[in-house]
Order: structure tokens, then sequence, then C-alpha cells
């Protein structure tokens, strides 16, 4: 074999593979989490956010027809402008008055 073959090898065998878990960037939340591995503890039970699921419900469907009624609303002038405001935000230009 060649030396550039041995080296490719040797390369490939040595480098690990990353584990399948990200460690915490906070001190506290990596202390934690060791703690919870080192007792084999589950993690607690994540409470309720407290929310009807009904009315989540309701107010999704109302938020997903918001969007095309408000379209529908709008003249072609009107929509024109609000186009032109996006753009102009998207890409950093100032318009003029702005």
């Amino acid at each position: 074999m060649t030396t550039r073959a041995l080296d490719a090898l040797w390369h490939t065998w040595h480098m690990t593979k990353p584990s399948g878990t990200k460690r915490p960037r906070d001190l506290n939340q990596l202390a934690a989490a060791i703690v919870d591995a080192a007792t084999d503890e589950a993690a607690p039970e994540p409470v309720g956010d407290g929310k009807d699921p009904a009315a989540v419900a309701l107010g999704r469907k109302g938020g997903q027809k918001g969007g095309a009624a408000r379209a529908r609303a709008l003249t072609p002038e009107q929509r024109r402008e609000i186009a032109k405001k996006a753009a102009a935000a998207r890409w950093g230009k100032r318009e003029p008055g702005d």
C-alpha cells in the first residue's frame, strides 16, 4: 500500500462518530442531565399548558381562514403596496419617506 492509502485508512479509522444526543450548553442543565443519567431517573411528566383543546382547535381554524379572507378584502393596489413594503423589509432597502 502506498503512504497516501495508509494515511486515508488511519484517518477514517480513528475518527469518532458523533453521539445521537447533544449536551446542553447551560452548565446547570448539563449538571441536571448528568445526575439524571447517573440515577436513571425519568424526566418529570410535562404539565399541561392549561389551554382547552377545543378552543385551541377553534382558534387555529380561524387563523387558517384569516389570510385568505384578508386577501379577498384587499384591492389590487393595497396588495401591491403591501408586497412592496415586504420586499423592501426583506432586502433591507429603504423607501423614500421611511
